[in-house]
């Protein structure tokens, strides 16, 4: 446990579920935890009892990306956890690949609604459909090159990636529920309302119950590591670091002892407390790269050692870069460094004559 995380405090302890099995957090709220394949390697999803129109059952909250292993996991949870009931719901905080990979496939086979934000849905949308410009193509690779990573072997996995998201969500329903900012959800007649978040996703919803004093807060509350915030080729002239931060900051509303039921990570009370962290963590970001940036200007790939001291293999590459950027663009918009795009049209930020 580090340091910041001492001043968390985790109600379960070290306790996990099991593989394919539930674990109760609160009442009526069931915590899974399902196997991921990459650095980050695992999500944790969410069965909270519910009842719809007079049927009983259970409403799932996110639901890990499209492959083998994950439905292997699920086919597990319908076999021991749903005590004979069916799932009538699925909640998806956003549309990154780890959250609504298989909400179709649920979907499908339960015949239930997805409930998700109109902004999430439409890019998860196009992005199962048009390629990945977020991650990998010609358009990733030119937006990375045009911040400074020239390492060719980066650049040609990152071109070939064409298809890296719609490999781990082949497709999404064809309706969905939207929630939006301040709606109130019922689930298992207790409500739970929508927060709205930006910066790490275009439109994330965390969802709190005030008669739990529980926060479903997906990735924008993280306990132990700090959510990617990054610029990318679709937005190429993004803020969305600012968004993030004023994002979090609307989670000081939540009482202090609230219950954080968090995407990745152990259920957690602290919130408060983690918010502070996380300012403080981005404020000496931006105040490291502020003082490079006075020293000579930098290109986004010249700032990224100064944030990530450990090595990165490609693809941690592009989200270390992208908020690198990130980093760099809310100094640029706020006036305390100018942007320049080379000769080698290569952007950097700093303070020119």
């Amino acid at each position: 446990m580090n340091l910041l995380e001492r001043e968390l405090h985790y109600p379960h302890g070290d306790t996990l579920p099991a593989p394919g099995r539930t674990f109760e957090v609160a009442p009526g709220v069931r915590w899974l935890r399902m196997a991921l394949p990459f650095a980050l390697d695992h999500i944790n999803l969410w069965l909270l009892r519910d009842s719809i129109d007079g049927v009983e059952g259970w409403t799932v909250v996110d639901c890990c990306i499209a492959h083998e292993a994950s439905r292997a996991q699920w086919e597990q949870v319908f076999a021991n956890e749903l005590e004979g009931l069916p799932i009538l719901r699925v909640i998806v905080t956003h549309m990154h690949p780890d959250h609504i990979g298989l909400a179709d496939w649920l979907c499908q086979r339960w015949n239930a609604p997805l409930w998700i934000s109109s902004t999430d849905y439409h890019v998860a949308r196009v992005l199962t459909s048009s390629g990945d410009m977020l991650a990998g193509g010609e358009a990733a690779a030119d937006f990375f090159v045009s911040h400074g990573l020239a390492d060719a072997e980066a650049l040609a996995v990152i071109r070939g990636r064409t298809n890296y998201y719609a490999n781990m969500v082949p497709s999404v329903p064809a309706r969905f529920v939207r929630m939006l900012d301040g709606d109130e959800v019922r689930i298992g007649g207790r409500a739970w309302r929508c927060i709205s978040g930006y910066g790490h996703a275009p439109e994330h919803i965390s969802l709190y119950c005030e008669e739990l004093n529980a926060l479903l807060g997906g990735d924008m509350m993280l306990p132990r590591i700090s959510t990617n915030v990054s610029v990318h080729a679709g937005e190429p002239e993004a803020n969305p670091l600012r968004l993030f931060l004023d994002s979090i900051d609307r989670f000081k509303a939540l009482p202090a002892d609230a219950l954080g039921l968090p995407s990745h990570g152990k259920p957690f009370t602290g919130i408060h407390q983690r918010v502070k962290q996380l300012q403080d963590h981005h404020r000496d970001r931006l105040a490291e790269l502020l003082e490079a940036g006075t020293v000579r200007p930098l290109s986004g790939a010249e700032g990224l050692p100064i944030l990530f001291k450990r090595a990165l293999d490609v693809h941690q590459t592009t989200f270390a870069l992208g908020e690198t950027v990130a980093h760099l663009h809310l100094l640029w918009f706020e006036g305390q460094l100018q942007r320049r795009k080379g000769e080698d049209g290569v952007w950097r930020f700093g303070v020119f004559a």
